[in-house]
């Protein structure tokens, strides 16, 4: 039996659902323990650039492979991939949202927006302005950090809110309209990479191995997400 390791693991929260039933099966199955920083994109790539060590990082693709050019992350690997969700407080009207023409209209009637500083947050915001209409929304959009953006929409203090589906479906008091139509929906990759500086490379490694067995596949695609 191989020692039992404790992984460090700096985690983003669109993966939070399905991690936090993949982790303790893996913690039963193999006697590591996992311990988990849960940290927004943002805040991530500022702690880990300024010399913070893990032996694990959960984050999108496109931020992953920052980390590897600047030498933080040796590899990536691919776990999951999700789309941008929109949702309405729980009861209240349902605005349309089957086209790109219909959310300009739904975005555009909204008294007030919201959505994360994470990858969904950055698309939507350069959406808008594709769409021509971000200096007309910029008064009544709200960006949140290290709080879901359903939970704003929850507590009346947005009327429509936008991030990964998968951080979406856990929260109570919204109603989820759906994922964005396809003509403008942005699918982000998560994924997993192995710091350069990791204590426990290869108990990390079996965790990555973990994740993307087909075994996690059903548990990845109830929580919002299509395996990678």
């Amino acid at each position: 039996m191989a020692h039992a390791a404790e992984i460090k693991v700096m985690a983003s929260a669109a993966f939070r659902e399905a991690y936090l039933e993949l982790a303790p099966e893996f913690e039963r199955a193999t006697g590591h323990k996992v311990v988990t920083i849960w940290v927004p994109s943002v805040q991530m790539m500022s702690r880990l650039k300024s010399g913070e060590t893990v032996d694990l990082v959960i984050l999108s693709a496109a931020a992953l492979d920052e980390l590897i050019t600047a030498g933080i992350v040796s590899q990536r690997f691919d776990l999951a991939k999700s789309g941008v969700g929109v949702a309405v407080r729980a009861g209240a009207p349902k605005p349309d949202i089957s086209s790109g023409e219909a959310l300009k209209r739904a975005v555009l009637a909204a008294k007030s927006i919201v959505y994360s500083t994470g990858p969904s947050g950055i698309y939507l915001a350069g959406l808008f302005q594709r769409m021509g209409i971000a200096d007309e929304l910029k008064p009544k959009i709200k960006q949140v950090q290290g709080e879901p953006a359903g939970a704003v929409v929850a507590r009346g203090e947005a009327e429509i809110g936008f991030q990964q589906v998968s951080e979406l479906l856990p929260v109570a008091g919204i109603d989820l309209l759906g994922p964005l139509p396809a003509e403008v929906q942005q699918i982000t990759v998560f994924s997993a990479g192995l710091h350069v500086g990791a204590k426990e490379p290869d108990a990390a490694r079996a965790l990555i191995n973990f994740f993307t067995a087909p075994a996690a596949i059903p548990v990845i695609r109830k929580k919002g997400m299509e395996p990678a």
